[in-house]
């Protein structure tokens, strides 16, 4: 039996934001590391010697199986791996099922061989993959309610899960983050470096309930779960269990840059539903993934994003190191020290 310090684990997408995270934490918990990445992807934060790359070309389901059957002959298998890689968004929607979906079922197959397959496979998906809440009295969503994504990212996460259950081949693991922040994240950034200019524009008048989850302690959380053996099959939701409103998240960003006077409103869903078609109908003609399309909308629109983060506490003792104060303060002093913000 191998003792962890030996262990092999590969991370998918790890040139992205979280993936970066995940390999820092595996590499700081003394794996070898196989980061999976693409041939053009931005390795600026993959700059550790100690980690190794492979190219798994998702698309070629022949090739893909070859590279993976190569990689163990030669280096061994893999002990645990992360499939982090996905689409989060793009002009084509359709483009949201080939990558997030089919793509994990290709490699699923890729890894099924009895000299290859992991001691356990880790999904990361999402809380979109539940679709609308309880928008009346706000409960959390629970595990068990049922899934009904009404964005095709959504979808076609929970179309990603359903591969990952239909399989018997080996031991999983699904987690869905709610918000993950941190350094070198895009999307709250753009709130971020709205409010250093004066501006928190929101969306609808019912304020949004919101969950964050500091993405080092998403990372801590996903080898607690990785590293229980006695944890398998098994899906949690992922949060630093505190609950914020959309207003209350924009008056710390105020607060933690130090802003006296920005300008507080909110926008009527109609008015932004227009936008974000707009916007939508702009990227599909210029072939460019734009942040507000009408994915974005429903996800703006839809008022409850409270998770039921007990089960996830029960079964690893996990507890958030950072609450949203904390985590807000690192990530910002990181976008200063980077010049993202003035």
């Amino acid at each position: 039996m191998t003792t962890k310090a030996s262990k092999k684990i590969l991370i998918t997408g790890a040139s992205g934001f979280i993936g970066g995270f995940l390999v820092d934490e595996a590499l700081e918990r003394g794996y070898e590391v196989w980061a999976g990445i693409r041939p053009k992807s931005d390795r600026s934060h993959l700059q550790d010697p100690r980690i190794r790359f492979i190219d798994l070309p998702y698309t070629d389901e022949t090739k893909l199986a070859n590279v993976i059957e190569e990689h163990v002959r030669k280096e061994g298998r893999w002990d645990y791996v992360i499939h982090n890689a996905g689409l989060t968004k793009t002009p084509d929607k359709r483009l949201f099922f080939e990558v997030n979906a089919e793509n994990t079922r290709r490699f699923l197959d890729a890894l099924s061989p009895e000299s290859i397959r992991p001691d356990k496979f880790l999904l990361m998906s999402s809380l979109s993959s539940y679709g609308i809440g309880d928008e009346l009295g706000f409960r959390p969503f629970s595990l068990d309610d049922q899934q009904r994504p009404n964005t095709a990212y959504g979808q076609s996460k929970l179309l990603a899960e359903q591969y990952v259950r239909r399989q018997e081949i080996f031991p999983y693991i699904i987690l869905r983050p709610t918000g993950v922040y941190g350094p070198g994240e895009r999307d709250y950034f753009v709130e971020i470096k709205a409010v250093n200019s004066g501006w928190d524009l929101k969306v609808g008048f019912t304020p949004q309930r919101l969950t964050f989850i500091y993405v080092k302690d998403l990372a801590r959380a996903t080898f607690l779960c990785l590293e229980n053996d006695a944890l398998r099959n098994r899906e949690y939701f992922v949060a630093d269990g505190d609950i914020h409103t959309d207003g209350s998240f924009a008056r710390l960003i105020q607060e933690l840059l130090g802003k006296k006077h920005v300008i507080h409103a909110r926008l009527p869903l109609g008015l932004v539903h227009t936008a974000c078609i707009t916007c939508e109908m702009l990227g599909k003609l210029f072939h460019r993934a734009i942040l507000f399309n009408t994915d974005k909308y429903l996800i703006f629109k839809q008022r409850n994003w409270i998770c039921d983060v007990g089960p996830l506490q029960r079964d690893t003792g996990f507890r958030a190191e950072y609450d949203l104060r904390r985590g807000l303060t690192e990530a910002i002093a990181w976008y200063r020290q980077q010049g993202w913000l003035s």
